[in-house]
């Protein structure tokens, strides 16, 4: 059951999950086995087997729950499937070694597996050797083990011993689970057996009888599509893809992805695009593997608009190609003279993508070479504003390179002139502008003292929490509600007091109106700690000091707040330079910013900032 969730997960909700599971150990709640075996089974499939060690390592050592049979499956298998026999063999060797755990003939499985993989015929008969001494001469569980039995036996040569395995299932009709069928079909197919593969199949789908008897699993169909693929008989493929669900057995992307890529492979590119447009009727979404497939083979097939629009669905369904799938779209492109549409397809991935110098290269170049040296100036005045690529002198004599043929050197030396002399100005009006807001501190605190009080000396259940916020009080408090509320003879004072406090509350919310972007939270009295959100994850404490250097002395912060690690806290020195920086920028039409992210701050409700030391 547990497999069958797993693989449900797509691989679009692997980040979901693994935030879901931060945000678990955040919030302190004990995980139990079952979200462990995704945490793993999760890093697995993404490939990260040194993390998902390093988590079962832990779990091992120091967690309450303990580890199932299940748990010990899915982290073997895993790691078969990322190459790593010999870890797997460690794990196969702790779990034998604690307490309450057989031998277990579906670990021996993956394992023999993994050798047979790697060609390694005597590992795989050694394996079997050391199960079968252990359960005393007899493995039994459904057979679970013949199919890569047999691998190791047609690895070896021994084509009879491999044949008198499959005796076994097929003349004396041995009791076998739905995974020992695949793996006996796959042994026959991929070892010129494909006849003897398809008697199999046929024999199981007679005998699969759901939810009573499983014989087929979707394992079984893909073995046999393969086979059908490997025989040239895409049709037969083609047909008995289709038929599976027949059987209670639903395609996934990887089904989708094998069919069509042999398809492709083999020219037939109409019949893997027809495949692909029965994904949607049968609920399952295209990877980004879906799509560069598909545009690989527009372009061997002289279709370079519909690679195109294949490149285009996959960014506007939300997916993120890697920078070899882009690279291999403006090549194809440029190949066939579409070099506008290469140059729209680099403009929409810049940003998007972390581009390395070659790939900058290479459309300068395409550019230069057509003679668009002002596309190639666009291109490093982008890079002059972005941090993200050096723009180095090797770089750089690159450009003039290119700018030389038509006697535009000289053109680079005066953007870097003027890009220096814009970041100049700027900067000098940074430094003006926060001078001003410095200024207007003084009838900022001492609004803020009135409206709040000297918070060093009121007592901790006096501090506004959030949900006090200003825009209720404002809403809803009036003069004679707050000097009702009191009750005392004192009214006509409270009345003063209370009139003067919705006078300075109301002036706080024109402050908060001033700045079109919804950065600041006057929820929380004035503190010397800012609370930032919205930072990128990677952000540096170098960074955050940076930021707030232009108002005054930082002298703590912490990052990687929050479940998303995207928050962070500045500490300065003195109430009035954190102020300051709230009101520098209020009263500016562009946000603060790190690294070309929207920043947002506010007062903090803690005195102090801990660094991360």
């Amino acid at each position: 059951m547990l497999f069958s969730m797993l693989s449900s997960v797509s691989q679009s909700r692997y980040s979901d999950l693994l935030s879901l599971h931060r945000f678990i150990k955040k919030a302190g709640v004990i995980p139990n086995i079952i979200t462990h075996n995704l945490i793993f089974q999760t890093y697995l499939d993404c490939h990260k087997p040194d993390t998902a060690l390093e988590l079962f390592k832990q779990f091992i050592n120091n967690d309450p729950v303990n580890p199932s049979s299940t748990t010990f499956r899915i982290v073997v298998k895993g790691l078969i499937d990322n190459n790593k026999v010999d870890r797997a063999i460690d794990i196969k060797d702790q779990m034998e070694d604690a307490k309450g755990f057989a031998p277990d003939p579906l670990v021996y499985h993956y394992l023999m597996l993994g050798y047979a993989r790697n060609s390694d015929g005597d590992a795989v008969l050694r394996l079997y050797e050391e199960l079968e001494g252990k359960l005393g001469g007899v493995v039994e569980d459904h057979g679970v083990v013949l199919g890569s039995l047999m691998k190791g036996y047609f690895l070896k040569g021994m084509e009879n011993e491999a044949m008198e395995c499959y005796q076994k299932v097929f003349v004396e009709g041995k009791k076998m689970s739905d995974i020992a069928y695949s793996s006996v079909l796959d042994a026959l197919a991929k070892n010129g057996k494909f006849d003897e593969a398809l008697k199999l199949f046929h024999r199981m789908i007679k005998e699969h009888n759901p939810p009573a008897k499983l014989v087929v699993n979707l394992g079984c169909f893909n073995v046999m599509v393969d086979g059908y693929c490997a025989e040239g008989r895409f049709k037969e493929a083609i047909q008995v893809f289709r038929s599976m669900g027949e059987y209670r057995c639903r395609p996934d992307t990887l089904s989708f992805n094998n069919l069509m890529e042999q398809l492709c492979n083999n020219g037939l590119i109409l019949e893997a695009e027809e495949v692909y447009g029965e994904m949607e009727g049968k609920g399952v979404n295209p990877d980004e593997y879906t799509y560069g497939l598909l545009m690989d083979t527009c372009f061997k097939e002289n279709r370079p608009d519909d690679a195109a629009g294949y490149f285009r669905k996959m960014v506007e369904s939300g997916l993120r190609p890697n920078l070899a799938v882009y690279n291999r779209l403006v090549d194809g492109l440029v190949k066939v003279g579409k070099i506008d549409d290469a140059k729209s397809f680099f403009d929409l991935m810049v940003k998007k993508l972390k581009m390395d110098v070659a790939s900058y290269q290479f459309m300068m170049k395409v550019l230069s070479e057509a003679g668009r040296l002002d596309d190639v100036l666009q291109i490093v005045d982008m890079l002059l504003d972005d941090n993200g690529v050096d723009f180095d002198e090797e770089f750089q004599e690159f450009v003039k390179v290119e700018l030389r043929k038509e006697g535009r050197e000289e053109d680079l030396t005066k953007l870097m002139e003027e890009k220096e002399r814009l970041k100049a100005e700027a900067k000098a009006k940074e430094a003006e502008a926060a001078e001003a807001a410095k200024r207007r501190i003084g009838s900022g605190f001492l609004l803020t003292s009135k409206l709040f009080g000297n918070k060093e000396t009121e007592p901790e259940s006096a501090v506004a929490t959030p949900a006090e916020s200003l825009e209720s009080t404002v809403a809803t408090g009036t003069v004679s509600e707050l000097a009702e509320a009191d009750g005392s003879d004192e009214g006509e004072a409270k009345n003063d007091r209370a009139s003067e406090q919705l006078t300075g509350l109301r002036l706080l919310s024109e402050m908060a109106s001033v700045s079109s972007q919804q950065q600041f939270r006057y929820t929380q009295p004035p503190s010397k700690v800012l609370h930032l959100r919205n930072l990128p994850w990677e952000c540096t404490e170098e960074e955050l000091i940076e930021l707030g250097k232009p108002f005054g002395h930082v002298v703590n912060t912490k990052r990687n707040v929050g479940s998303n690690r995207n928050q962070a806290f500045i500490e300065f020195a003195d109430l009035n330079q954190a102020i300051a920086m709230i009101s520098y920028y209020a009263s500016l039409s562009e946000p603060a910013q790190v690294r070309g992210k929207t920043v947002y701050l506010h007062s903090a409700i803690f005195k102090q900032a801990r660094n991360n030391a």
